[in-house]
């Protein structure tokens, strides 16, 4: 099983990015890799089990199913349920933790997934690079750090 893990701290009160990160179809609206997203069956988009469909900048889909989210804890976690990667068994949580020294955020997202042993060290680089820090960048450049 492959792990991947990213983390950072944005120069912004954990509330203020929950409010942003927190609408599970709204990735195009902080995510510059992300084109546009929407919840299957009309849905809302904090409902555990919901499907966001969305796709990225390049055109491909992916399908991914809420799992479990905490406003108390500040954090989702979700599976890929179809996508162009070769990998199974993915599941990932991106969470928040408040920083009291400057009132910051810690943010850290992190998946597991299954995949072919020679396409693991692409795959995990990828993801950790692309969409991980990719969004983590987008956050800071938001919220001015």
């Amino acid at each position: 099983m492959a792990r991947v893990f990213v983390s950072t701290v944005i120069n912004a009160p954990a509330s203020d990015v929950w409010t942003r990160v927190r609408d599970f179809n709204g990735m195009p609206k902080w995510h510059p890799r992300i084109r546009d997203s929407r919840i299957e069956d009309a849905l809302p988009s904090d409902k555990i089990g919901c499907i966001r469909n969305f796709h990225l900048q390049n055109g491909d889909m992916i399908r991914e199913q809420l799992l479990g989210m905490s406003d108390y804890d500040l954090f989702y976690s979700y599976s890929i349920l179809e996508t162009p990667m070769p990998l199974t068994n993915y599941m990932a949580t991106l969470r928040l933790t408040p920083v009291t020294d400057g009132d910051r955020c810690f943010a850290e997202w992190s998946a597991e997934f299954d995949c072919e042993p020679d396409v693991e060290t692409d795959l995990s680089n990828g993801i950790a690079t692309n969409v991980f820090q990719g969004g983590f960048d987008a956050l800071k450049r938001h919220f001015g750090g």
